[in-house]
């Protein structure tokens, strides 16, 4: 358990010398990287060893290459910011006592654009936009939205998933709400992937303001977590009202409890806990919050990896 750091942090300093993808290409000389990143050799050869004995970095007489784990990123982009996001949450945790104690600014609480605080709105939206694919891949393996005619996804960022909605339902409107800041990239984003005529982005707060009405779905896309039980409860109330009878919710969130990762769950409390929002949920916790909400025939539907995304249906 000591050692994860460790381990974290020879994965962090690959991905910030950028030695998956200066190896692309196929093995080079182990000294010619370690000039090229500008480590010194012998430092640079510490880092090789250890990336080796974690599978990221393969090594051969004196030339480098992929590892098995090291190609693998290569083609998870989202993965790779995650881990770049994640210098900040390291930081946080440099003092875990201090942070739970309140004595510290955590970065994470800077970061997040949530309960009317400025965050990094830009990065905000650029880890939103690289990690959603492998998110929406989660949903759409459990749902078909062809048979909506109007979708509302809700604190939708940068519009990212709803532009992957746009492909699998051709024919439906598209309707993003999140805060003002957020919602103008959104417009932004819709209007280059050449949505604009039938995807609009409002800006608001949704525990204040109304959402809009006329959708048949409203999704929630790893959203409630990250907010107090009081305010989860806010947000699936104004769901609720936003839709007719009969209209459906669709929430997509990591799972506290999640069979074969429950230590997962020490990452997400203590993410959230930098974040100063939010908790992880198991399912039955967030069943009841929907029940509460008013919404009935709550079912899960099986995903492929619910680790990053669980997908709850229910209906007005």
């Amino acid at each position: 358990m000591c050692a994860g750091f460790v381990y974290a942090q020879v994965l962090g300093a690959c991905v910030e010398l950028d030695l998956f993808e200066i190896l692309a290409a196929g093995p080079l000389e182990e000294r010619a990287i370690a000039a090229r990143v500008g480590v010194p050799a012998e430092a640079f050869g510490s880092l090789v060893s250890a990336a080796v004995s974690l599978r990221l970095l393969s090594r051969a007489g004196g030339r480098v290459r992929l590892g098995q784990l090291g190609a693998a990123l290569r083609g998870n982009p989202g993965a790779v910011a995650m881990i770049r996001h994640h210098k900040l949450f390291y930081e946080d945790l440099r003092d875990p006592v201090a942070l739970l104690r309140g004595e510290t600014a955590p970065n994470l609480a800077a970061f997040w654009p949530y309960h009317g605080q400025a965050g990094d709105y830009a990065g905000y939206s650029a880890l939103m936009a690289a990690t959603q694919p492998m998110i929406a891949a989660e949903i759409f393996s459990a749902h078909d939205f062809s048979r909506h005619a109007c979708i509302l996804d809700v604190c939708g960022g940068d519009g990212s998933f709803l532009v992957r909605v746009a492909e699998k339902a051709p024919g439906a409107r598209l309707v993003l709400f999140d805060l003002p800041e957020v919602a103008d990239r959104a417009a932004e984003n819709f209007a280059a992937a050449g949505l604009a005529g039938r995807a609009r982005a409002v800006g608001g707060d949704v525990t204040r303001d109304a959402l809009p009405a006329g959708a048949d779905v409203v999704t929630l896309v790893r959203v409630l977590h990250d907010n107090s039980d009081a305010r989860a409860a806010m947000i699936l109330a104004a769901a609720r009202a936003a839709l007719a009878p009969g209209g459906k919710i669709l929430v997509a969130e990591p799972l506290a409890g999640t069979g074969g990762a429950e230590t997962v769950g020490a990452y997400f409390s203590m993410y959230l806990a930098a974040m100063r929002s939010g908790r992880p949920r198991t399912g039955a916790e967030l069943a009841a919050l929907m029940t509460a909400a008013g919404f009935r025939n709550i079912r899960q539907k099986r995903t492929n990896l619910p680790l990053l995304a669980s997908v709850f249906l229910a209906e007005v």
